[in-house]
């Protein structure tokens, strides 16, 4: 292949790639050029839709501040054993125990969220519930009842 033709096609695949890449964000060029596109640094727009993950320090000092802890474990695992002053939202009731949780938490108070320590998916996955509904500072407790207790802080038991 001579030099010439094979600039040409480097340069037939790269006006095809920036036509495919307007035709797919064509919104987003025109409110940028518009100036109708706000500037936020991309780590803190995805930080804002995900919920922040907390030690078991923070977890300790967000609670003295007034934080919720909210346990995704099921029902039986909460009467066991949770931290005192936890609500019980389990991760498998959250359709029917939603609107009785929206009636007793302000969306703004800040939530810590927890199940079985790390590997167990529920907080997580309840946290990202919580911020779609409106609840706007869910931090999530990846170790969990296990590190709370295993660390020798206080546990409360019996029912909701």
């Amino acid at each position: 292949m001579s030099l010439p033709r094979t600039f040409f096609e480097a340069l037939l695949l790269a006006v095809l790639g920036l036509l495919l890449g307007l035709l797919v964000n064509h919104r987003l060029v025109l409110a940028a050029s518009s100036g109708h596109l706000t500037q936020v640094p991309a780590a803190q727009a995805l930080q804002s839709h995900l919920p922040q993950p907390v030690l078991l320090d923070e977890v300790r000092e967000l609670l003295r501040s007034g934080a919720l802890p909210v346990d995704a474990r099921d029902t039986s695992l909460y009467a066991d054993g949770h931290l005192p002053g936890a609500l019980s939202l389990p991760l498998g009731e959250v359709e029917t125990g939603l609107p009785h949780f929206r009636q007793k938490v302000a969306s703004a108070r800040t939530l810590v969220i927890y199940c079985n320590g790390y590997g167990c998916p529920d907080s997580f996955d309840l946290g990202m519930r919580l911020l779609s509904e409106g609840f706007s500072d869910v931090r999530v407790f990846e170790g969990g009842f296990p590190e709370w207790r295993d660390a020798g802080l206080t546990v409360a038991t019996g029912a909701k």
